[in-house]
């Protein structure tokens, strides 16, 4: 295997006029643009809405069940909260650092967070208050650290009859993709979430599955297709562009996955073809390997390293291998779930160990995201963006997808 870490990034840089990046979605979700590259290199232009009849038989459709929380708050300083606008992100759990128990928390919890304009935020508690049904809540936020990127901010408030979810869900703003150059509004409480989410958790959109209809999910059902779900909570580091010029220099975020046995075991014996919808399921799934890999060699702490698919003396195991591997693992410790975390980066020089397929929307230049789609079909990314730029597809969060297949 190829170690990637002397890529250079300016390799997967296009022009993206702002015109082609798409600002809102389509109305009709299942009418937006499909591109298609299949396993031949064949490419063909279609519509979502015919995805149905795209997809091999015998797939496997994995999809991201995650939910956007509302993780934007703004509070206003000073006793009459008329002062400056301090605006906290909650990127992570702290404590409890389970994202389930930290939402049901009904006195207070920690949050690993940006804060906007933290400069006039020097010390000090900022407040504010709300009512949610029929009962008044003031919440407060107190930063304990603060770091250079982020800081560990701690919420409590004065109703134990209301939980921090309920608190978010009332006080917050879904955090829609820097790059659209808006303010949220509130037609994106639905539309930046996808039919099938359930899990709270993110803090971006698991955007692929925003084309996806209940009417669609019904006729893949129909035509034989399975269906089947994991979680990855995706992290504000997805929007984060490489600035070092080898890729070797960019440090990957760490991201939260969650997946059934019942999956697992599926995939590993599995004879139909794995088709991810969206980057943050095929890094799950391909996660999920090395998780087995690291297992067998006594190496697994609940991470997966950025670079441990490109090392030397990795195993190689086949997907069975890994995979039952991770379930022997599950049955001594008890686990129906495994959780863990991935730094993963999926780059040109990677293997594929589980995906045979991706659906996937036109991601930003110069992305992680564009790494990993080039790590599946290689060089041929450029003749697919370039058709895209040529024929108006619309581009990002909002814009149109494609599906990539490989023999």
């Amino acid at each position: 295997m190829t170690d990637p870490r002397t890529i250079r990034i300016e390799e997967f840089d296009y022009p993206l006029p702002d015109e082609m990046i798409a600002r809102y979605p389509l109305a009709d979700r299942e009418s937006c643009r499909l591109l298609v590259r299949d396993a031949d290199g064949t490419v063909t232009d279609h519509y979502f809405r015919e995805i149905v009849d795209l997809l091999p038989k015998d797939t496997m459709l994995v999809y991201n069940n995650t939910r956007v929380i509302n993780a934007r708050l703004r509070f206003r300083k000073g006793e009459r909260h008329d002062g400056a606008t301090i605006e906290i992100f909650c990127l992570d759990p702290v404590a409890p650092a389970d994202y389930a128990c930290n939402f049901a928390s009904n006195d207070r919890c920690s949050w690993t967070c940006f804060v906007g304009n933290s400069k006039r935020w020097k010390e000090g508690p900022l407040s504010l208050e709300t009512e949610i049904g029929d009962e008044s809540v003031k919440l407060g936020a107190n930063r304990l650290t603060k770091g250079d990127n982020s800081s560990v901010v701690e919420f409590s408030w004065d109703n134990p009859r209301v939980t921090f979810s309920e608190i978010i869900g009332k006080v917050g703003e879904i955090p829609i993709p820097p790059y659209l150059n808006r303010s949220t509004e509130q037609s994106d409480s639905t539309d930046y979430q996808t039919v099938y989410s359930r899990i709270d958790g993110s803090v971006a959109a698991p955007t692929a599955g925003l084309h996806f209809t209940d009417r669609i999910l019904e006729k893949i059902s129909d035509a034989g297709i399975e269906r089947r779900e994991l979680t990855l909570h995706v992290g504000a580091g997805t929007f984060q562009p490489v600035k070092s010029e080898d890729i070797g220099d960019h440090q990957m975020h760490d991201e939260f996955i969650a997946v059934g046995r019942s999956l697992i075991e599926a995939l590993a014996v599995t004879k139909r073809r794995v088709v991810a919808v969206g980057t943050t399921s095929v890094r799950t799934l391909e996660s999920l390997y090395h998780i087995g890999c690291l297992i067998s060699q006594g190496r697994f702490d609940g991470e997966v390293p950025q670079w441990y698919p490109y090392e030397e003396n990795h195993p190689q195991l086949s997907r069975e291998e890994s995979l039952k591997t991770v379930v022997s693992y599950m049955d001594q410790h008890g686990m129906e779930t495994l959780t863990a975390s991935t730094r993963i980066i999926i780059a040109p020089g990677y293997t594929y160990r589980i995906v045979d397929g991706i659906i996937t929307n036109f991601h930003q230049p110069k992305s992680t995201l564009l790494l990993l789609v080039s790590a599946f079909i290689g060089d041929d990314w450029h003749r697919m963006y370039n058709y895209a730029l040529a024929n108006g597809f619309r581009f990002l969060s909002y814009g149109d997808a494609n599906l990539l297949l490989k023999r």
